[in-house]
């Protein structure tokens, strides 16, 4: 598995092309944006999504989804999760029966309330697949700072395969046979990272939040047990380890959103000029609604949505999750 596609010209899929290169293989990194295709194949470089990091002139980009797998021998979807089901209709009938994909995107389908491998499992049924997670800002892995993540799948070849691929001294893949609880932990560390940076906006002390972190994660382990996952899945790296790091820095896009809005700026305001998506505006609605489904709570995720798409009152939110009757841990 050393010819790779990666769809998405983001700055993950860039980061991933990167990190694919060191590894010894083969990339080509398909972008909807003729700017970013032209940069990278022209000037080795991703300023929109990427600003500061020289590329390997190795990384060949093309807004020629088909051009983009021709003779790959697996798919990287670094598409936000929103977008997902679209590119794979337009990727599937140029995808070779039973090519590997893995995902490398996180949050969930917020119409169909689907994880990413489920999405794909519904539209790509022969293709065996894989999950990356963990805590990672691409801006550092395009830097070769040291990273762990993890990569999760059913299938242990497929998973050592792409570890095989992606691997590297600074970038460190573990091996999980648990993807649902890779991707639950994935999708709802966005929705805390939200909350937590509201606190630090609010100016409400660390003290919150780590209590939000706290009992954020007891609500991730809650709905990935619901799903289907591993309680320890949640104690490693796409649980925890993204969750403390997405939650603590400003270069989270969720977190420096909950800042914002911690601060009173409006949903639309503090979303206004941003090219990179912030996943957990969706995924905080498809949350709430999957946590309501499955019969399980999740009230902090659940105020995130309230004040994200009901227009609630951040103060009102935060009074009402410290009114909660006490209970055990």
């Amino acid at each position: 598995m050393r010819r790779l596609g990666i769809i998405g010209g983001g700055a993950w899929g860039t980061a991933l092309a990167v990190v694919a290169r060191r590894a010894g293989s083969n990339v080509v990194l398909w972008a909807r944006d003729d700017d970013v295709v032209a940069s990278i194949n022209e000037r080795h470089e991703n300023p929109l999504f990427l600003p500061g990091i020289a590329l390997d002139p190795a990384i060949v980009a093309t807004n020629d989804i088909d051009a983009a797998m021709a003779g790959t021998e697996a798919a990287l979807l670094v598409v936000p999760a929103q977008f997902l089901r679209g590119v794979i209709g337009a990727l599937r009938p140029g995808l070779p029966e039973g090519m590997p994909v893995l995902h490398c995107a996180k949050g969930i389908e917020a119409g169909s309330l689907k994880t990413m491998s489920e999405v794909s499992a519904e539209l790509l049924p022969n293709s065996p697949f894989a999950v990356l997670s963990g805590p990672t800002f691409a801006a550092e892995v395009a830097r070769d700072l040291p990273t762990a993540v993890t990569i999760a799948s059913h299938d242990r070849p497929l998973a050592r395969g792409f570890a095989a691929a992606l691997g590297g001294s600074r970038f460190r893949p573990y091996l999980s046979n648990d993807p649902t609880g890779a991707e639950i932990g994935g999708a709802v560390k966005n929705v805390l990272a939200i909350a937590c940076g509201t606190v630090q906006g609010r100016g409400l002390g660390e003290n919150a939040r780590a209590a939000l972190i706290t009992r954020g994660l007891a609500e991730m382990i809650r709905l990935g047990l619901a799903k289907g996952g591993r309680a320890e899945t949640f104690g490693g790296l796409s649980g925890v380890g993204d969750l403390v790091l997405t939650c603590s820095a400003t270069q989270s896009r969720n977190y420096a959103l909950g800042v914002a809005l911690g601060r009173g700026q409006k949903l639309g305001a503090a979303l206004a000029g941003r090219r990179s998506v912030v996943e957990g505006v969706a995924t905080a609605a498809a949350v709430a609604r999957l946590a309501n489904q499955l019969g399980i709570e999740m009230p902090i995720s659940e105020a995130v949505e309230a004040v994200l798409r009901r227009g609630a009152s951040i103060d009102a939110m935060i009074d009402g999750l410290l009114r909660r009757p006490y209970r055990s841990e």
